[in-house]
Protein backbone atom coordinates (compact mmCIF):
# COMPACT_ATOMS: atom_id res chain seq x y z
CA UNK A 1 0.00 0.00 0.00
CA UNK A 2 1.13 3.87 -0.70
CA UNK A 3 -0.42 6.10 0.84
CA UNK A 4 -1.26 9.27 -1.74
CA UNK A 5 -2.69 13.11 -0.93
CA UNK A 6 -4.55 15.53 -2.62
CA UNK A 7 -3.70 18.95 -1.94
CA UNK A 8 -6.93 21.65 -1.77
CA UNK A 9 -5.97 24.98 -2.08
CA UNK A 10 -7.56 28.55 -2.87
CA UNK A 11 -5.39 30.01 -4.92
CA UNK A 12 -5.01 33.85 -5.84
CA UNK A 13 -3.87 36.18 -8.32
CA UNK A 14 -0.15 36.37 -6.68
CA UNK A 15 1.85 33.00 -7.58
CA UNK A 16 4.72 33.49 -5.07
CA UNK A 17 2.48 33.14 -2.20
CA UNK A 18 0.45 30.48 -3.96
CA UNK A 19 3.82 28.41 -4.65
CA UNK A 20 4.14 28.79 -0.64
CA UNK A 21 0.95 27.90 0.24
CA UNK A 22 1.41 24.58 -1.85
CA UNK A 23 4.98 23.89 -0.91
CA UNK A 24 3.35 24.30 3.45
CA UNK A 25 0.53 21.80 2.35
CA UNK A 26 3.15 19.10 0.48
CA UNK A 27 4.99 19.15 3.22
CA UNK A 28 2.32 18.20 5.72
CA UNK A 29 1.01 15.68 3.79
CA UNK A 30 4.64 14.20 3.20
CA UNK A 31 5.20 14.58 6.91
CA UNK A 32 2.13 12.12 7.40
CA UNK A 33 3.46 9.51 4.78
CA UNK A 34 2.41 10.39 1.60
CA UNK A 35 4.92 9.09 -1.38
CA UNK A 36 2.48 10.84 -4.34
CA UNK A 37 0.92 13.84 -3.79
CA UNK A 38 -1.90 15.91 -6.58
CA UNK A 39 -2.33 19.70 -6.67
CA UNK A 40 -5.76 21.34 -8.03
CA UNK A 41 -6.12 23.10 -11.20
CA UNK A 42 -4.43 26.40 -11.53
CA UNK A 43 -2.92 25.92 -8.17
CA UNK A 44 -0.26 28.58 -9.00
CA UNK A 45 -2.65 30.86 -10.28
CA UNK A 46 -6.67 31.86 -10.09
CA UNK A 47 -5.92 35.42 -12.18
CA UNK A 48 -8.77 38.48 -11.68
CA UNK A 49 -9.07 38.45 -15.88
CA UNK A 50 -8.94 35.35 -17.45
CA UNK A 51 -6.12 36.82 -19.52
CA UNK A 52 -3.98 36.95 -16.78
CA UNK A 53 -2.25 33.62 -17.51
CA UNK A 54 -1.24 34.66 -20.81
CA UNK A 55 1.32 37.19 -18.87
CA UNK A 56 2.11 34.23 -16.60
CA UNK A 57 2.41 31.57 -19.15
CA UNK A 58 6.26 29.38 -19.09
CA UNK A 59 7.89 28.07 -22.03
CA UNK A 60 8.22 23.90 -22.26
CA UNK A 61 11.14 23.31 -19.89
CA UNK A 62 11.78 26.93 -18.56
CA UNK A 63 10.27 28.77 -15.59
CA UNK A 64 9.81 29.76 -11.75
CA UNK A 65 6.47 27.10 -11.58
CA UNK A 66 8.24 24.39 -13.34
CA UNK A 67 11.46 25.30 -11.03
CA UNK A 68 9.18 24.68 -8.35
CA UNK A 69 7.56 21.53 -9.15
CA UNK A 70 10.59 19.87 -9.52
CA UNK A 71 12.13 21.24 -6.58
CA UNK A 72 9.12 20.29 -4.46
CA UNK A 73 9.52 16.69 -5.90
CA UNK A 74 13.64 16.50 -5.15
CA UNK A 75 13.39 18.25 -1.45
CA UNK A 76 10.66 16.47 -0.09
CA UNK A 77 11.60 12.63 -2.32
CA UNK A 78 7.62 12.47 -3.32
CA UNK A 79 6.37 12.13 -6.82
CA UNK A 80 4.13 15.22 -7.79
CA UNK A 81 1.37 15.69 -10.09
CA UNK A 82 1.05 19.30 -10.72
CA UNK A 83 -2.02 20.54 -11.32
CA UNK A 84 -2.18 22.76 -14.00
CA UNK A 85 0.10 25.70 -15.35
CA UNK A 86 0.23 27.47 -17.74
CA UNK A 87 2.15 26.71 -20.83
CA UNK A 88 3.25 28.55 -23.75
CA UNK A 89 2.18 27.82 -27.05
CA UNK A 90 2.43 28.97 -30.80
CA UNK A 91 -0.50 31.65 -30.39
CA UNK A 92 0.62 34.58 -28.28
CA UNK A 93 -2.77 35.11 -27.23
CA UNK A 94 -3.44 31.33 -25.50
CA UNK A 95 -1.86 28.98 -23.71
CA UNK A 96 -2.09 24.97 -22.49
CA UNK A 97 -3.20 24.04 -19.06
CA UNK A 98 -0.82 21.37 -18.92
CA UNK A 99 -0.49 18.89 -15.72
CA UNK A 100 3.08 18.34 -14.86
CA UNK A 101 4.15 14.78 -13.42
CA UNK A 102 7.67 14.40 -11.71
CA UNK A 103 9.26 11.59 -10.27
CA UNK A 104 10.79 11.80 -6.68
CA UNK A 105 13.82 12.79 -8.16
CA UNK A 106 12.77 16.21 -9.58
CA UNK A 107 12.61 14.82 -12.70
CA UNK A 108 9.59 15.71 -14.91
CA UNK A 109 7.95 11.80 -16.20
CA UNK A 110 5.21 13.59 -18.07
CA UNK A 111 2.97 15.90 -19.33
CA UNK A 112 -0.85 16.68 -19.56
CA UNK A 113 -2.35 19.01 -21.48
CA UNK A 114 -6.51 19.31 -20.91
CA UNK A 115 -8.39 18.46 -23.44
CA UNK A 116 -11.92 19.98 -22.57
CA UNK A 117 -12.66 23.28 -22.18
CA UNK A 118 -15.28 24.72 -19.97
CA UNK A 119 -17.41 27.02 -22.10
CA UNK A 120 -20.22 27.82 -19.97
CA UNK A 121 -22.93 29.65 -18.45
CA UNK A 122 -23.41 28.20 -14.88
CA UNK A 123 -26.92 27.93 -14.26
CA UNK A 124 -28.79 29.91 -11.79
CA UNK A 125 -25.93 32.29 -11.48
CA UNK A 126 -24.49 35.03 -13.85
CA UNK A 127 -21.23 33.15 -13.79
CA UNK A 128 -20.15 33.23 -17.60
CA UNK A 129 -16.66 30.90 -18.13
CA UNK A 130 -15.15 30.90 -21.87
CA UNK A 131 -11.83 28.75 -21.76
CA UNK A 132 -11.39 28.82 -24.98
CA UNK A 133 -10.62 32.77 -25.75
CA UNK A 134 -7.38 31.99 -23.23
CA UNK A 135 -6.59 28.56 -23.44
CA UNK A 136 -5.94 25.74 -26.52
CA UNK A 137 -6.90 22.45 -25.69
CA UNK A 138 -4.81 18.80 -25.74
CA UNK A 139 -5.41 16.31 -28.19
CA UNK A 140 -5.50 13.02 -25.87
CA UNK A 141 -5.27 11.03 -22.57
CA UNK A 142 -1.85 10.02 -21.40
CA UNK A 143 -0.92 7.10 -19.09
CA UNK A 144 2.09 7.13 -17.00
CA UNK A 145 4.06 4.14 -15.51
CA UNK A 146 5.02 5.18 -11.85
CA UNK A 147 5.54 2.67 -9.03
CA UNK A 148 2.02 2.92 -7.66
CA UNK A 149 0.32 1.93 -11.02
CA UNK A 150 -0.37 3.02 -14.39
CA UNK A 151 -1.51 7.03 -13.59
CA UNK A 152 -3.87 9.00 -16.06
CA UNK A 153 -4.77 13.06 -15.59
CA UNK A 154 -8.29 14.26 -16.42
CA UNK A 155 -8.67 18.14 -15.66
CA UNK A 156 -12.06 19.49 -13.83
CA UNK A 157 -13.90 19.63 -17.02
CA UNK A 158 -13.02 16.34 -18.51
CA UNK A 159 -14.82 14.29 -15.57
CA UNK A 160 -17.84 14.76 -17.44
CA UNK A 161 -16.51 12.73 -20.70
CA UNK A 162 -17.04 9.00 -19.69
CA UNK A 163 -15.60 8.52 -23.07
CA UNK A 164 -12.29 10.23 -21.78
CA UNK A 165 -11.82 7.70 -18.76
CA UNK A 166 -13.14 4.46 -21.20
CA UNK A 167 -9.97 5.43 -23.34
CA UNK A 168 -7.59 5.11 -20.14
CA UNK A 169 -9.57 2.26 -18.86
CA UNK A 170 -8.63 0.44 -22.19
CA UNK A 171 -4.76 1.38 -21.50
CA UNK A 172 -5.14 -0.14 -18.64
CA UNK A 173 -5.05 2.70 -15.59
CA UNK A 174 -5.03 1.92 -12.21
CA UNK A 175 -5.19 5.59 -10.97
CA UNK A 176 -6.97 8.93 -12.67
CA UNK A 177 -6.25 12.07 -10.66
CA UNK A 178 -8.34 15.31 -11.64
CA UNK A 179 -6.80 18.35 -10.77
CA UNK A 180 -9.72 20.79 -10.63
CA UNK A 181 -11.29 24.03 -10.28
CA UNK A 182 -15.09 23.15 -10.15
CA UNK A 183 -17.35 26.31 -9.41
CA UNK A 184 -19.68 26.06 -5.59
CA UNK A 185 -22.73 25.62 -7.80
CA UNK A 186 -21.54 22.81 -10.30
CA UNK A 187 -19.30 21.27 -7.45
CA UNK A 188 -22.52 20.86 -5.02
CA UNK A 189 -24.90 19.47 -7.48
CA UNK A 190 -22.43 17.09 -9.45
CA UNK A 191 -18.82 16.76 -7.74
CA UNK A 192 -19.14 13.98 -5.69
CA UNK A 193 -21.58 12.04 -8.19
CA UNK A 194 -19.28 12.19 -10.95
CA UNK A 195 -16.04 11.94 -9.25
CA UNK A 196 -17.09 8.09 -7.83
CA UNK A 197 -18.97 6.98 -11.17
CA UNK A 198 -15.49 7.24 -12.71
CA UNK A 199 -13.93 5.11 -9.96
CA UNK A 200 -16.96 2.29 -9.85
CA UNK A 201 -17.01 2.31 -13.63
CA UNK A 202 -13.66 1.78 -14.62
CA UNK A 203 -12.88 -0.52 -11.54
CA UNK A 204 -9.60 2.66 -10.76
CA UNK A 205 -8.43 4.79 -8.08
CA UNK A 206 -9.92 8.39 -8.36
CA UNK A 207 -7.28 11.07 -6.57
CA UNK A 208 -8.98 14.31 -6.85
CA UNK A 209 -7.49 17.97 -5.70
CA UNK A 210 -9.73 20.47 -6.15
CA UNK A 211 -9.56 24.37 -5.58
CA UNK A 212 -12.27 25.08 -2.55
CA UNK A 213 -12.88 28.36 -0.89
CA UNK A 214 -13.39 32.08 -1.46
CA UNK A 215 -11.04 33.76 -4.38
CA UNK A 216 -9.29 37.12 -4.64
CA UNK A 217 -11.26 37.51 -7.99
CA UNK A 218 -14.83 36.74 -6.60
CA UNK A 219 -15.02 33.27 -7.44
CA UNK A 220 -15.82 30.43 -5.12
CA UNK A 221 -14.85 26.86 -5.51
CA UNK A 222 -16.43 23.90 -4.53
CA UNK A 223 -13.70 22.14 -2.43
CA UNK A 224 -14.29 18.98 -1.20
CA UNK A 225 -11.18 16.93 -2.44
CA UNK A 226 -11.48 13.26 -2.20
CA UNK A 227 -9.81 10.14 -2.87
CA UNK A 228 -12.36 7.22 -4.03
CA UNK A 229 -10.97 3.30 -4.03
CA UNK A 230 -12.43 1.24 -7.50
CA UNK A 231 -15.64 0.10 -5.40
CA UNK A 232 -16.74 4.12 -5.57
CA UNK A 233 -16.25 4.48 -1.73
CA UNK A 234 -15.01 7.91 -0.52
CA UNK A 235 -11.75 6.97 1.69
CA UNK A 236 -10.76 10.75 2.80
CA UNK A 237 -12.84 14.00 1.83
CA UNK A 238 -11.78 17.77 3.11
CA UNK A 239 -14.41 19.80 2.67
CA UNK A 240 -13.40 23.37 2.38
CA UNK A 241 -10.06 26.06 2.49
CA UNK A 242 -6.65 25.00 2.41
CA UNK A 243 -5.47 21.70 3.18
CA UNK A 244 -5.36 18.26 2.24
CA UNK A 245 -6.48 14.50 1.72
CA UNK A 246 -4.84 11.35 2.72
CA UNK A 247 -5.26 7.71 1.98
CA UNK A 248 -3.89 4.12 0.87
CA UNK A 249 -3.80 3.24 -2.68
CA UNK A 250 -3.78 -0.42 -2.35
CA UNK A 251 -2.94 -2.42 -5.53
CA UNK A 252 -4.01 -5.78 -3.72
CA UNK A 253 -7.57 -4.91 -3.14
CA UNK A 254 -7.62 -3.00 -6.62
CA UNK A 255 -6.63 -6.43 -8.39
CA UNK A 256 -9.33 -8.41 -5.94
CA UNK A 257 -12.01 -6.05 -7.07
CA UNK A 258 -11.20 -5.96 -10.68
CA UNK A 259 -10.97 -10.47 -10.08
CA UNK A 260 -14.12 -10.76 -8.43
CA UNK A 261 -16.13 -8.14 -10.33
CA UNK A 262 -14.42 -8.24 -13.98
CA UNK A 263 -16.88 -5.80 -15.61
CA UNK A 264 -14.28 -4.56 -17.62
CA UNK A 265 -13.93 -7.85 -19.56
CA UNK A 266 -17.84 -7.96 -20.19
CA UNK A 267 -17.54 -4.73 -22.40
CA UNK A 268 -19.23 -5.48 -26.10
CA UNK A 269 -18.86 -1.39 -27.24
CA UNK A 270 -15.33 -0.09 -27.32
CA UNK A 271 -14.24 3.33 -27.66
CA UNK A 272 -11.37 4.36 -30.45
Amino acid sequence: MTKCAAIQMASSPNVSFNLLEAEKLIAEAVKAGAKLVALPENFALMGNHELDKIKAKELDGIGPIQDFLAMVAKKYAVWVVGGTMPMATNDSHKVRAACLIYNDKGERVGRYDKVHLFDVNVPGTNEVYRESDSIEPGTDSQIFETPFGRLGVAVCYDLRFPEFFRKMSRLGVDIVVVPSAFTAETGAAHWEVLLRARAIENLCYVIAPNQGGFHINGRKTFGHSMIIDPWGVVLDCYKTGGGYVLADIDRERLEKVRGVFPVLNHRRFFCE
